[in-house]
């Protein structure tokens, strides 16, 4: 998809909400099932799919990613689409734009052998490698302003409340 494209669905996209705020809510979910052992099938609405497993260290197989990595690799693409988004309506071609997303554990909290300590991700650090055809500022300037605005950064950030419901069939 061209600069352009991405723009112009952009520009429509603003147009739409802005003259239909309603537009601006989205709703979606995703389904994991236990299929073996420690391994998940994720399924989504439009028929996505991922698998997740765990390292054999806790009992799996590592058969796919871990789930702290899919939120990691999450984290991280939304950060690059965000600032290609960015980039395409400011009309800025880039050259280079690699973003890694690291974090850090303690493996206490999820085995539960310390309730004081967080099962948790933590010490989230974001860098990015950008090169384009504009000015070093403006790219910085670019990816302060995409970071502010990615969903899945904003999330791990300002995490807003969530709820539990349990069926027990």
């Amino acid at each position: 998809m061209s600069d352009t494209t991405v723009r112009d669905a952009i520009e429509r996209l603003s147009a739409a909400i802005t003259a239909d705020p309603s537009k601006a809510r989205a709703k979606s979910a995703a389904t994991a099932r236990l299929t073996e052992g420690l391994k998940c099938e994720i399924t989504g609405p439009r028929s996505e799919r991922v698998h997740t497993d765990m390292p054999p260290a806790i009992g799996g197989s590592a058969s796919a990613p871990n789930p702290g990595w899919l939120l990691r690799a999450a984290m991280a693409s939304c950060a690059a689409t965000v600032i290609a988004t960015r980039a395409a309506k400011l009309g800025i071609a880039l050259s280079t734009l690699e973003v890694t997303v690291e974090s850090e554990s303690d493996q206490r909290g999820l085995l539960g052998l310390d309730d004081g300590i967080s099962a948790g991700l933590g010490g989230w650090r974001t860098k990015v490698t950008i090169a384009g055809s504009a000015e070093p500022q403006t790219l910085r300037e670019l990816v302060v302003w995409a970071d502010a605005h990615s969903p899945v950064g904003c999330t791990v950030r300002h995490a807003a409340g969530c709820s539990l419901d349990v069926d027990v069939v």
